[in-house]
């Protein structure tokens, strides 16, 4: 899987150059890359060494071990927080603090009904229909998609849950205007 999500895509209000991003688990960097080419200013999480080790001078590069060790990112928040193809429960109220006011939250992984087309499979990661909606309760809801989607970016249909969501801003508007691509 080498191509930028179409999940990721679809937002691009929220890749404004200048703006601060963090990468969840980032891998070998599909998406950091595309996003510093962007303009953005990336940081990029993962515990794999070697996966990461070419993205560094691209990015800021944390490597730690985030479903053991400590939020790495404590008191800092992005202007846009992604996370792709990646679920760690503890995580997911860590991952929502980390979006900055006025800043976006696009996060996109395997949904429940996976398990019976591939990969994963386990219920440990696979997210139940609303879930990503719960864990983002006190961010403004900008899309939500939950189910089977067709191949999409070079990739086979999957069952994905996804959701993009802005914190807003102190003294912002109570629903703001996040203009649709």
């Amino acid at each position: 899987m080498s191509e930028v999500s179409p999940w990721l895509r679809r937002w691009p209000q929220a890749l404004r150059p200048g703006a601060t991003a963090l990468d969840l688990a980032c891998g070998s960097g599909r998406h950091l890359r595309h996003l510093a080419s962007l303009g953005l200013k990336v940081a990029g999480v993962d515990r794999d060494a070697a996966a990461i080790a070419p993205l560094r001078g691209l990015a800021e590069i944390i490597e730690a071990d985030i479903e053991s060790g400590t939020w790495p990112l404590a008191g800092r928040q992005f202007d846009l927080v992604l996370v792709c193809n990646y679920l760690w429960r503890p995580l997911l109220p860590n991952i929502v603090e980390a979006v900055a006011p006025g800043g976006w939250l696009i996060y996109e992984t395997f949904a429940d009904g996976q398990q019976t087309v591939g990969r994963p499979a386990r219920p440990e990661f696979l997210l139940q229909p609303g879930e990503l909606l719960q864990a983002c309760a006190g961010l403004q809801i900008v899309g939500y998609e939950n189910g089977w989607t067709e191949e999409e970016a070079g990739v086979n249909g999957r069952f994905v849950q996804r959701v993009a969501a802005v914190r807003l801003a102190a003294g912002g508007p109570a629903h703001p205007r996040h203009a649709l691509p």
